[in-house]
């Protein structure tokens, strides 16, 4: 039995050869960077198609949002772009301070090296003062960017963080210099920089990038052309992970959809 799973840069084949009603042998066999079509599906013999396209970034309607500075969080995570020295965020949620973390470092990162993550958080292994930090106070470098942090909503900076670790993400760019502005509306982007307005109040940004991590939508560019070629007809689709739900690339969603349906067959 064959199954064929487009995943988000490749193609993944999966051969289902069943040995007894109870002990299936799968085999894998992994294709890297083949943009698959609805062409290359329909020419092939499958019993059973998996959509598992995950998410893309969602691009916010903003004047301007094509100008050259703009880059997608993508990019700038993966250095497909330059970052410049003075750079806004737009969405604050956990990409966006990912990318603000990225953007505003310096050095060899606290997590991977014990004496800058104790030097950062004002911790004493050596000395041992009452609770390894009585008297010690944080030293953390200072960006050398003009960064900021940008959210729509008035609430709060990084309330919707992770309860355990979204207090650390606020106070590590607090200390980094990076301004975390809430309540925030976009009128566009030019030579300028972002122009933006604050409780009705209008202020210029000046920056020469913008990164934007205003949140994802599901990627069903295949999954659209399977249904619109009536691929379907010969073999069941099942759409599942970020390409069924993006709610924030929720990895235990998409685990558990894939494990249940991987049961099912």
């Amino acid at each position: 039995m064959w199954f064929i799973i487009p995943i988000f840069h490749g193609l993944s084949l999966m051969p289902l050869r069943r040995l007894s009603s109870s002990r299936p042998t799968i085999n894998n066999h992994l294709t890297r960077y083949y943009p698959v079509t609805a062409a290359d599906l329909r020419a092939g013999d499958w019993q059973e198609i998996i959509v598992a396209t995950g998410i893309k970034g969602r691009t916010p309607a903003i004047p301007g949002i094509d100008h050259p500075m703009v880059m997608s969080y993508t990019d700038a995570i993966l250095g497909r772009k330059p970052i410049g020295d003075k750079v806004a965020v737009i969405g604050a949620g956990g990409i966006g301070f990912d990318v603000a973390e990225l953007t505003s470092h310096k050095g060899v990162s606290a997590s991977l090296d014990v004496k800058v993550f104790a030097r950062e958080w004002g911790i004493d292994f050596e000395n041992h003062p009452r609770g390894g930090v009585a008297g010690v106070t944080p030293e953390v470098a200072k960006s050398d960017k003009e960064i900021y942090l940008l959210q729509r909503k008035a609430t709060s900076i990084g309330k919707g963080l992770g309860k355990t670790t979204g207090w650390a993400h606020r106070i590590s760019l607090k200390r980094k210099g990076v301004h975390m502005i809430p309540g925030v509306e976009y009128q566009q982007i030019d030579d300028q920089g972002l122009h933006i307005s604050i409780d009705g109040q209008e202020k210029i940004l000046d920056v020469n990038s913008v990164v934007i991590c205003a949140g994802q939508e599901s990627e069903r560019h295949l999954y659209d052309q399977l249904l619109a070629s009536q691929v379907a007809d010969n073999a069941p689709i099942h759409l599942i992970g970020g390409a069924d739900v993006a709610h924030e690339i929720d990895a235990k969603h998409a685990i558990s959809q894939g494990s249940r349906l991987a049961a099912k067959l």
